[in-house]
Formats: C-alpha cells, sequence, structure tokens
C-alpha cells in the first residue's frame, strides 16, 4: 500500500497542465455502449477509476484500448454479457452509469448496487424511477438491480425529486434510444453532463436544453461512433487553486476553459487570492499569511463544488478568523477533518457544517485518508505543515488524479511516493 510523503513550507511557482475531467470521462465511456461503431476519446487521464470502468465494459464484451498516453479506443460492437458484477460495480460508484445504455440498447441490464468512496448512502432510486417512467419494469434480486423492457424504452416527462448528477446521466443514457420524446426536469447541469450531451449529439442523438436544468431528447433508433476531446478538469483545477493559496506562490493553470471553474475562482478570491485569465489558462497570486476566512456551502452546480469541499476547508485551516463551511450535498463528508486536527487545525462539527477556527501554523503528522477528495486535502495541509506529513492509504487518490506528485514538484513542492509501505 502506498503512502505519501510531503516535507511542508514552499510555495508553489510554475505552470500546471489540468488532466481531463475523469467525472466526464466515466459517463462518457458508458456512453460508448449505444453504438456498434468505434468511439475515440482523448484527453483521457490515466486514472485507477478509468482502468475500472475499461475493466467493466470489456466484461460486457467492449474492447478498448489506449492507442495514445491519453487517448482511448472502445468498441461495443460484439456485447456478449448485460451483467454488471458486483466485483467490478463494488469498486466505483460510476459503474451504475451502464444501466442506462444496456437498458436502452438490449432491453435488459442487471447491475449490482454499486460501492466507491464511504461519503455518504448516494442512494440509487432515482436511477430506478426514470428507468420505470421509461417504461421498464425493475426489480431487486440478491444485491442486484434487473431492469428489463419489452421492445424499446418510450419517451416521457420525468421530473426528478432532487436534483442528482448520477440519476441525470443514466436518465439521459437511457432516453437517447427510446422510441418518442423524453423530457427531463430538475436535472443536473454540470459541465461534465454539458461534455456528454455535446458527445452523444455527436454520435446522433438530438438533446436540446444542454446546461438548462431541462433537457428534452428525441429518441433515436441508432447512433454511430465518433471522436471526443474531454473537457479539463475543474476539480483537479479547483485543488491545486487551494494549495497555492494556503501555501503562496503563483501558478499558471492550463488544459481547462474558465468559465467552468469561474464559480469556484469567485469563491477563492474572497480568500485573498489574486486571478488573471488569459484565453485557456489563467494566473493565480497568492502570499501567504493573508487568508481571509470566508464562509463557504457545497451546493448543486453552479454552486460550490462538494468534490473541492475538503480542499477548501484546508484553506481556511490558516485563516485570520472563523469561518463555517457547510456540507449540503452528503451526509458524511467530513471524514478529513479528524486527519486535519491532528495536523493541528482548529475545526468541530456541528450537523452537516463545520466551524474552521484559524491557526498560525499545521504541523506534519502521520494521517490516514479516507477517501478521494480527503487524501488530496491532507497532501495539500502536509504542503503549509513545519514537519514532516505522511499520507496512508493514497489509493484514493489514484482514483481522481493524474501525475498529482509529479505535478506538485514541477512547482517546487516537496512530495514524493512510498510503494509498498506496511500500513
Amino acid at each position: 500500500m502506498d503512502s505519501i510523503i510531503v516535507n511542508g513550507g514552499n510555495k508553489l511557482y510554475g505552470n500546471i497542465i489540468v488532466s481531463g475531467a475523469k467525472n466526464a470521462a466515466l459517463p462518457i465511456m458508458a456512453a460508448s455502449l449505444l453504438t456498434c461503431d468505434k468511439v475515440i476519446l482523448q484527453n483521457v487521464p490515466r486514472l485507477v477509476d478509468i482502468e475500472t470502468m475499461k475493466e467493466l465494459l470489456n466484461n460486457h464484451g467492449t474492447f478498448s484500448r489506449w492507442i495514445g498516453e491519453n487517448k482511448l479506443e472502445i468498441c461495443s460492437e460484439n456485447i456478449t454479457s448485460k451483467i454488471a458484477p458486483y466485483d467490478i460495480v463494488k469498486k466505483m460508484r460510476a459503474s451504475i452509469w451502464v444501466l442506462g445504455p444496456l437498458l436502452t440498447r438490449f432491453g435488459y441490464a442487471e447491475i449490482s448496487m454499486p460501492g466507491g468512496c464511504a461519503i455518504g448512502a448516494r442512494m440509487v432510486d432515482q436511477h430506478i424511477e426514470v428507468m420505470k417512467a421509461l417504461g421498464a419494469k425493475i426489480s431487486m434480486q440478491k444485491g442486484y438491480i434487473i431492469a428489463k423492457s419489452e421492445g424499446r424504452l418510450r419517451g416521457a416527462h420525468f421530473n426528478f425529486a432532487k436534483i442528482s448528477v448520477g440519476a441525470t446521466i443514466n436518465g439521459i443514457l437511457a432516453a437517447t434510444l427510446s422510441d418518442g420524446q423524453t423530457m427531463l426536469s430538475n436535472c443536473a447541469s454540470e459541465p461534465e453532463i454539458v461534455d456528454l450531451c455535446n458527445m452523444l449529439n455527436k454520435m446522433g442523438a438530438k438533446i436540446s436544453g444542454i446546461g438548462t436544468q431541462k433537457l428534452t431528447i428525441e429518441g433515436c433508433k441508432e447512433l454511430h461512433g465518433t471522436t471526443h476531446t474531454l473537457i479539463g478538469d475543474r476539480i483537479e483545477a479547483g485543488t491545486y487553486l487551494c494549495a497555492v493559496g494556503l501555501v503562496g506562490g503563483e501558478i499558471t493553470v492550463s488544459g481547462i476553459n474558465y468559465n467552468i471553474i469561474e464559480n469556484t475562482v469567485l469563491q477563492l478570491a474572497k480568500t485573498g487570492m489574486s486571478f488573471k485569465v488569459n484565453d485557456d489558462n489563467f494566473s493565480i497570486i497568492a502570499k501567504a499569511n493573508t487568508i481571509k476566512s470566508v464562509d463557504m456551502q457545497t451546493e448543486v452546480y453552479p454552486g460550490f463544488a462538494t468534490d473541492l469541499q475538503a480542499q477548501y476547508m484546508t484553506l481556511m485551516t490558516l485563516g485570520n478568523n472563523t469561518s463555517v463551511v457547510a456540507e449540503n450535498i452528503f451526509e458524511n463528508r467530513f471524514m478529513h477533518v479528524p486527519e486535519l486536527c491532528r495536523m493541528g487545525a482548529n475545526i468541530s462539527i456541528d450537523g452537516h457544517t463545520a466551524i474552521i477556527r484559524g491557526v498560525n501554523e499545521l504541523n506534519g503528522a502521520e494521517v490516514m485518508a479516507s477517501d478521494l477528495r480527503a487524501s488530496v486535502s491532507l497532501i495539500i495541509a502536509g504542503l503549509a505543515a513545519k514537519t514532516q506529513t505522511k499520507v496512508r492509504r493514497v489509493y484514493h487518490l489514484d482514483r481522481g488524479y493524474e501525475n498529482l506528485e509529479k505535478k506538485l514538484q514541477n512547482c517546487g513542492a516537496d512530495v514524493h511516493r512510498i510503494h509498498g509501505d506496511s500500513v
């Protein structure tokens, strides 16, 4: 099991190229099940979650291979199985996104209940309800979702009871090959969903209202292959912004459109950071010991992303006053708090809110990563700590960050990985 060693105290200076968005790549890979033709994806990050999705698709009979460093070829012409088994699905919650494509193309899907980070229940009820609205018959047997349809799914009007990224994605994927018009209301509108819809339209789908909470989908009999370049990862970019805000310095972030991360930049600007936008990249200038304590609450897009909550909270640990962070998306996403407190942070929890009282410094410690975003928050905390930090169980990190240590090292950070650590 790997660990990350961080020797703090260095400011960050240099350039960081953001990788392709994992949260766009995974549903887009699942969308390849909708066509017999070849799909070429560019700017795909080389991550554990991507390999898990490849494994799942290959289990169904899909052929996939890397044809470049970040270029993936997928062909789902010869599907041999409509079952997504527990052994694969338990590794990653995004596995449930094969439900919609398999059901709408073949009339049958058998999907194990999903796994992933332990950050809340994240129930699948809305995934099931939108499939039922499209005409599917759903049953639960021995931990599996069994979905069947007699003939093609039928277009329907469906209003999500609660905005859900995952259920919105499954609804879109299922509706593309349905018979008739589908109208989905109260949809999630994240940039990653916009990227998925744009790619599906390139494949011949007919989706309108892209980027809004109301989508109209005219069902097609078939989709064709395409080549698509993924958007940059706004969560990765936001993580590096929080890091430079924490330790000071100046970095240039590229590989991402400013428009999809503007909400993050505006929040961070309140904390004392300076930004300059230059076309597809922007410079971040921050000075040490000038972090302003600013309240924040996570919200559905375009609100502040829950996937950046831990990183933002880490920034606030060195704030000049007291701040409150409210987590409104998941009910169990404060597992990084005890570990940050081991490093000298002053944080208390009250229900779904965290009260962060800024301290003068953080101290290195041995800490344990509990999930993907918590792991990176502890690493950036280590960048600011006065003594060495050891972050254990960073296999979570490899699910969502490509070459994190190298990118930080190139900006002057003293960070490296220990392979095969005993704990």
